[in-house]
């Protein structure tokens, strides 16, 4: 381990600045990792914190850093999975959200798994494309990446020990014997667990497989941190130790790629951030009382639909059919009515003109966006407002500052060093497609250096 690593030396306010060093040459090997659910301000203020992460410490003293990240709308995971590595909004790559639209409730809890729903060129397209070796373990929508070459998705259906099978037979065929072989570790500990002993075993698979590849880009899921902190709220004695964990796991997986490759430049980044939550709103029951939502005889079972809600702390509001004018009129006269009232903690709602402008995925025709400690539920059943389960949560609008994201990067083709300031998530894939010396003409971002 370095020097400067193991003394751990950055204090806040340590960096006085962007500084120039030296223009960046060749392409270098990229190794992204995904923190799920890391604030930046829980790196840069660490030791004020008092968490104790010596690797993300390091490698933003000794590379550079975004003071936060403006992501993409809504603040979930997959939307802006997506977006790290095409350089675009939901609007332009499709993924609209972890969880796809089932008005009906018939795609039994389906996520926006499948690479083929993303519509631009990714990161790994581009560096596949140049013969570059690609690797992923673990990343959201990467199923059936044909791009990547050497791929651990992530994946999941029923929670039950059939996903391990269906993970295995979804993976590059031999890849994980061949990673179980190296590591002395199981899929089994990972499989669609979000734990820190899954993401433990991320790690050990990452060592892996830079002992048995070389990849010119290798992207890893670290899941726990947001696993933790929806159930104990960010900031929690919990959360700080799960962090804690994962600053090993971090150090461990760029150890072995400095091994092996030792002008790999290292991108931290993240998704999102967190903000405490304490209530859920009931919408589904103003629907429902509206004759915009029909149950059945069973009150947990839709038959029909009109107008649906659907999300978290932020919530699409989708119409069956949006060029009818009467019925957009219609549930705009209730959203009103419900923005009116303090009970539904509604902190504004956006038309269409309004999400395409902020690059929001189409197919909605209104979003909302609650006040920040509340969230929608998912039952049709519960009052207006009642406790939810959750401690902590994302998915407000991005202009929320909570929200905002997460970026490290460092390594010897790294011509920065610093504070590169706010930044906006999309320069993340412009810059790294620089760094790899590839094309990715349709990323919206820009260079960062």
């Amino acid at each position: 381990m370095r020097a400067w690593m193991a003394a751990g030396l950055w204090a806040v306010g340590g960096l006085a600045g962007l500084t120039a060093l030296a223009p960046a040459a060749e392409a270098a090997p990229v190794l992204m990792i995904s923190i799920d659910g890391l604030r930046p301000a829980d790196v840069i203020e660490a030791q004020q914190r008092g968490l104790k992460i010596p690797t993300l410490r390091a490698l933003a003293a000794h590379g550079a850093y975004a003071t936060d990240v403006v992501n993409v709308i809504p603040t979930v995971t997959y939307p802006n999975h997506t977006t790290l590595i095409t350089g675009v909004r939901p609007a332009v790559h499709g993924i609209s959200n972890n969880v796809a639209f089932d008005p009906l409730f018939k795609n039994a809890d389906g996520w926006e798994w499948y690479s083929a729903d993303i519509k631009v060129p990714t990161l790994w397209d581009a560096v596949h494309a140049k013969g570059g070796v690609v690797a992923s373990l673990g990343w959201p929508v990467s199923v059936g990446a044909a791009s990547i070459d050497d791929n651990v998705p992530e994946y999941w259906r029923a929670r039950t020990g059939d996903d391990i099978k269906l993970l295995r037979a979804l993976s590059t065929p031999g890849l994980i014997p061949a990673l179980e072989r190296a590591s002395a570790t199981s899929i089994d500990l990972i499989g669609s667990d979000t734990s820190p002993p899954a993401d433990e075993a991320k790690a050990r698979f990452s060592v892996a497989m830079y002992q048995l590849k070389t990849p010119q880009f290798f992207t890893i899921h670290l899941s726990s941190l947001d696993h933790v902190q929806h159930q104990f709220a960010p900031g929690s004695p919990e959360a700080h130790a799960a962090l804690e964990r994962i600053d090993a796991d971090v150090g461990l997986i760029v150890a072995a790629a400095r091994k092996a490759e030792p002008d790999v430049v290292v991108a931290i980044v993240s998704d999102h951030g967190f903000a405490p939550v304490a209530h859920e709103i009931n919408l589904y029951k103003a629907f429902i009382d509206a004759g915009l939502i029909t149950l059945g005889p069973s009150t947990h079972k839709v038959t029909g639909w009109e107008a649906e809600p659907w999300g978290g702390a932020s919530a699409a509001v989708v119409l069956a059919r949006p060029d009818d004018a009467a019925l957009k009129a219609r549930v705009k006269a209730l959203l009103d009515t419900l923005a009116a009232d303090p009970s539904y903690a509604i902190d504004r709602v956006i038309d269409a003109a309004e999400m395409q402008r902020r690059g929001v995925a189409p197919g909605p025709s209104f979003y909302i966006d609650f006040k920040l400690g509340y969230e929608m539920g998912g039952k049709f059943d519960t009052p207006t407002d009642s406790a939810t389960l959750a401690r902590g949560t994302h998915g407000w609008f991005n202009d929320h500052p909570e929200m905002h994201s997460t970026f490290i990067i460092d390594g010897p083709g790294v011509p920065v060093k610093g504070s590169l300031g706010q930044i906006d998530m999309r320069d993340i894939a412009t810059t790294l497609a620089g760094v790899l010396k590839v094309d990715l003409p349709t990323a919206q971002g820009k260079k960062l250096f």
